[in-house]
């Protein structure tokens, strides 16, 4: 089933023609719901930009997406919130926000006039923060922890939301192998268990190779490539988009897929 549905979509910034700016032109794009989707491609190609629009952090110049086929602008913030978490590459905060506080901001689409959480809320958060291990900073501020730490913080933030899709920027950055794993693991059972459907920006092809269900291919800031796994990831493709050599093993029922550079190319 169509969850989002995409025609004609353009944003740009600055002057494009001078090399001086950015532009966005996706003719079309659906995301089917309870997918693991990973978008890939070369640095500047426009996946973050493209993941904001589809958060609603940026408006699009020209184009039409719908949302469960209601466009997307008629749908009220506080809802959409309700239905889409967006986790970011990084936050930065002046205010000296505990862990518990950043969290529980997941819970806003919920919360009543008065602003005040209830005891299910304060449940919710206490569950996300366990589920990324972070329980035991919940006092700490942000700005006092670790950028990894920071990173699972967020996420847990966006587990606290209870959206039904999740878009991630980059949500192994700053994080070692072990907690990268943790949370791709975490991401898939969401996915497997509770249909959830994620949407991750990576630059880690073993890690889409293994996770994902669906890639998105960007280069120059379109889609040129989209679908299951099996049929984009392959050496032909990653030599066209990142200008390298690689070996692409699947698994024999072709649900997992092990990328390895060539040695050939390291100089």
């Amino acid at each position: 089933m169509e969850l989002i549905s995409i025609k004609n979509l353009k944003f740009s910034y600055g002057n494009h023609s001078d090399n001086g700016g950015f532009s966005l032109n996706i003719n079309s794009w659906q995301l089917s719901r309870g997918s693991f989707t990973s978008i890939i491609g070369p640095n500047g190609c426009g996946k973050s930009t493209f993941l904001k629009i589809l958060a609603r952090l940026i408006t699009p110049s020209e184009g039409e997406i719908r949302y469960e086929n209601i466009e997307q602008n008629r749908i009220e913030l506080k809802n959409y919130a309700r239905k889409v978490a967006f986790v970011p590459q990084q936050i930065y905060s002046v205010f000296r926000y505990s862990v518990y506080e950043v969290v529980m901001m997941g819970r806003t689409p919920y919360l009543g006039l008065m602003g005040f959480e209830k005891k299910g809320d304060s449940a919710i958060v206490k569950d996300a923060l366990e589920q990324m291990e972070v329980w035991h900073l919940r006092s700490k501020g942000l700005n006092e922890i670790s950028g990894g730490e920071v990173q699972r913080v967020v996420i847990a933030r966006a587990l606290a939301q209870k959206a039904e899709l999740i878009l991630l920027d980059e949500p192994n950055s700053h994080l070692d192998i072990e907690h990268q794993l943790k949370i791709f693991n975490l991401l898939h059972q969401l996915n497997k268990d509770e249909g959830l459907t994620i949407v991750a920006v990576s630059h880690d092809l073993n890690l889409v190779g293994i996770y994902s269900k669906e890639i998105v291919l960007m280069q120059n800031g379109a889609i040129t490539l989209n679908g299951q796994k099996k049929d984009v990831l392959n050496e032909i493709n990653i030599k066209n988009v990142f200008n390298i050599n690689s070996i692409v093993k699947y698994s024999e029922d072709k649900t997992k897929a092990n990328i390895l550079i060539n040695p050939i190319d390291i100089n």
